[in-house]
């Protein structure tokens, strides 16, 4: 059985960093004393293993001394849990300004102490957890996708980390883009296989159709752009903690040019070892 302290600094990203926690199958409780984290901690063994990852978020919000805490540690790690403590942190300007973006109030700041004087009383006030953590992240210069990458590298396991899932989307403009697109192409440029006779009632996904779009050198110089774009984006997205890019490939219709090179493209990147799927949004309008 595992469990993981959540702690640090207020604003610093603890409750996202439960959320991310729990997507990966941490039983997650939030404001937990430390005393009731043992009790919990004993239910959780006899359980038989229902709860063999569970995550306890804890913060100011006990209003006890934190050596309840580290002495509910000891307790947890002597009865043979494996028992670790992750501490959050960011600078100060930081945290002021996403109090300012959210409106919430700092819980050690009133009327007669500023914002920035609270978080520096809870950076003294939270040292000795900090010092007693197994895992220290700094989320200053982190964006949500980047914390979620980092709890996956150090807490997820390898099924956890599946990597960039994409999806190839055909449409039409006269359709309208689709509002879950990432990243939008237009290949509007290229000749239309709607005014050659015979190709009009077929697809992208017909060979006829895909041989007209790549018998010209515009399609090809087009393709070879637009993986050497994909080829250094889709690493950065992964880093990133991106788990799902939309890849739009829009024609007129959605009937010819995009379904063919949206088909292709798909290819490429199944090619890459990436997980992809196909869609063509428009084709049967």
């Amino acid at each position: 059985m595992e469990i993981l302290i959540i702690s640090g600094l207020s604003g610093s990203g603890k409750s996202q960093a439960a959320s991310y926690l729990e997507d990966i199958g941490y039983y997650t409780v939030d404001n937990l004393p430390a005393e009731m984290m043992v009790k919990f901690a004993e239910f959780c063994v006899a359980s038989g293993g229902n709860y063999n990852r569970v995550a306890f978020v804890y913060d100011l919000r006990t209003g006890e001394p934190y050596t309840k805490l580290l002495d509910a540690l000891e307790t947890m790690r002597s009865s043979g849990i494996n028992c670790r403590m992750l501490f959050l942190e960011a600078s100060a300007e930081s945290i002021v300004r996403r109090y300012k973006e959210t409106r919430r109030i700092h819980p050690l700041a009133g009327k007669e102490r500023s914002i920035a004087q609270a978080i520096q009383l809870e950076v003294e006030m939270m040292r000795p957890l900090r010092d007693h953590a197994d895992f220290i992240i700094d989320t200053t210069a982190f964006s949500t996708g980047k914390l979620r990458s980092e709890l996956l590298n150090i807490f997820g396991t390898q099924s956890d980390r599946m990597g960039l899932n994409i999806n190839v989307l055909s449409f039409g403009f006269k359709h309208g883009i689709p509002i879950e697109a990432d990243l939008v192409f237009d290949v509007r440029f290229m000749p239309n296989p709607f005014y050659v006779p015979g190709l009009k009632n077929q697809t992208g996904l017909d060979g006829d159709v895909r041989d007209f779009v790549f018998s010209f050198q515009q399609t090809h110089d087009f393709m070879e752009q637009l993986e050497k774009m994909l080829s250094f984006l889709l690493p950065l997205y992964s880093e990133e903690g991106k788990t799902v890019l939309v890849i739009a490939i829009g024609c007129t219709g959605g009937h010819h040019r995009s379904v063919a090179v949206a088909h292709k493209l798909a290819e490429y990147l199944a090619g890459a070892n990436y997980q992809v799927t196909e869609n063509h949004r428009d084709i049967s309008r």
